[in-house]
């Protein structure tokens, strides 16, 4: 690059309503570059206190034209895209995807696509491989020979507040003194903390255009998944953990493990479990000839840990695992449509009174799920979330990202956040396995007296005669769910409004 591009490079970021994507960004405005954000809703970035520094752009890597677009007067292309949750030929995506990326990035003049992959173990050959490992060496590949300096980043478990990583093996030590495990858990692995991550990331914009080549990242400590949960115990503050082995736990029925035990689901558990079989510790660290590491880097796994479980209970986690949405989660048609040409669409409404401010009602609103629960019958919220797990469904214990504020994408339990007016409308969409697509309207309204109203919309839009039958079938549980649900919020808005601290315990708890 020339000097002016070194000062400032112009990059676009793939991916950035994910974990890393939502995190690059920002370090990379912090760094003097100019950012371009591409993603399938850019709606879902305006919330983040970043949104109004970058350029927001519809795309998706599988279609060229919105690919073109995108990477028009890019120099630097940050490709942050991966099926870990795809379905059967998610591999044919990735590297369809790949391709056209890599195709396109060279039509436009992009001087370096910059790629983040799994490490692979020394000397297994892409057969013994797992199929997530595997496309994401092939991805790399693809890169590597596309006619676009690259460079790909190899990591194996990243440890940062709200990571997969972090998450399962946080979840496993705290709620498990005694575990049956798996016999990968004696494999050796090398986990770097997410800053190191950023920080190599960051500073591959300003890598000299004749590197075209891959690099493993990791931290300075290797150890196996066993090790990492003792650590994590210690560091915690938590009893010593037993650990005992059994080999007859399959990569399946590991991620059926996790998902009971875990927020993360199976079809994300199984994955990540997959890639623990093989021994994935760094053979080099050569990308330090070019983003030179500072003093105390890269981090130690104990101070990443405890950098992490300081975010959480500071609820200062900016994105999380589920920051990304779901292959094929529903979005289109919006139930807002006046006229809805979608066909049948059922709904239930809700409305009450509120004895207390338009504001504290909000206050209850956007503070609804994950510990605080959501204001109905307890057990019928939880059989459904579990009813969901069993389906292969995200269930009801991803939570919230943060306890007091949503912003626009955020995932909330089995719901995500699809629109949010401050102070007015929670629009909340269902991710749960169902025969149709789901919404849930919240909506603090001003009665004439200045007192709050409230009201409340559930609507579904069902596929096919499953859907129908489903939706009569849950109907006459609506009064209690639904209309239980109204009540409570109205109450504990009215609690929240008379306690001289702003809040209240409703003891509803999902």
């Amino acid at each position: 690059m020339n000097g002016e591009a070194t000062r400032q490079a112009r990059c676009l970021v793939t991916g950035a309503t994910g974990y890393i994507g939502g995190r690059l960004v920002p370090e990379l405005l912090d760094a003097g570059h100019r950012v371009r954000c591409m993603a399938r809703t850019p709606e879902k970035l305006r919330d983040h206190p970043w949104a109004g520094r970058v350029e927001a752009v519809r795309g998706d890597v599988t279609d060229a034209d919105s690919l073109g677009a995108a990477l028009r007067d890019i120099d630097v292309a940050y490709y942050l895209v991966h099926a870990l949750r795809g379905g059967p030929g998610f591999e044919e995506t990735d590297r369809h995807a790949a391709r056209e990326f890599a195709e396109r990035a060279r039509a436009a003049g992009v001087r370096r696509i910059v790629y983040l992959g799994g490490l692979t173990p020394a000397g297994a050959s892409a057969s013994e491989l797992s199929p997530h490992l595997r496309s994401r060496a092939e991805v790399g590949d693809i890169f590597l020979r596309g006619g676009v300096p690259a460079t790909v980043l190899r990591a194996a478990v990243i440890i940062g507040s709200g990571s997969a990583s972090f998450e399962m093996l946080r979840y496993l030590t705290e709620r498990l003194p005694v575990m049956v495990t798996p016999s990968w858990v004696g494999t050796r692995i090398q986990p770097i903390a997410v800053r190191d991550v950023l920080r190599y990331l960051v500073g591959c914009a300003r890598m000299p255009d004749d590197v075209n080549r891959a690099f493993d990242i990791g931290g300075p400590d290797v150890m196996t998944y066993e090790q990492m949960m003792h650590r994590y115990a210690a560091v915690a503050g938590l009893p010593h953990r037993l650990v005992l082995r059994v080999p007859m736990l399959t990569p399946r029925l590991s991620g059926y493990w996790i998902g009971l035990v875990t927020p993360v689901p199976p079809a994300l558990a199984r994955p990540l479990a997959e890639s623990l079989r093989h021994e994935v510790v760094c053979r080099e660290h050569d990308i330090a000839r070019y983003v030179p590491d500072p003093p105390g880097a890269p981090i130690g796994f104990d101070q990443a840990l405890t950098l992490a479980l300081q975010r959480v209970r500071e609820a200062r986690v900016t994105t999380r695992w589920s920051s990304a949405a779901l292959p094929g989660a529903p979005s289109d048609p919006m139930p807002t449509d006046p006229d809805w040409a979608g066909g049948s669409l059922y709904t239930d409404r809700r409305a009450l009174a509120v004895d207390a401010s338009p504001e504290a009602l909000w206050r209850v609103i956007e503070g609804i799920g994950g510990d605080n629960g959501w204001y109905s019958f307890p057990l019928a919220w939880a059989v459904r979330g579990w009813l969901d797990r069993l389906a292969g469904g995200v269930g009801l214990r991803r939570g919230r990202r943060d306890a007091a504020r949503l912003r626009v994408g955020d995932s909330l339990d089995f719901w995500r956040v699809e629109e949010i007016e401050p102070g007015r409308l929670l629009r909340l969409r269902a991710e749960m396995r169902l025969p149709g697509l789901a919404w849930l309207e919240m909506y603090a309204d001003t009665a004439g007296d200045g007192r709050a109203r409230y009201r409340q919309r559930a609507l579904f839009h069902p596929r096919g005669l499953l859907g129908h039958l489903y939706w009569w079938s849950v109907s006459p549980f609506h009064a209690v769910v639904f209309g239980g649900m109204a009540r409570n919020i109205a109450r504990a808005a009215e609690k929240t409004d008379a306690s001289p601290h702003g809040d209240a315990d409703t003891g509803v708890r999902p």
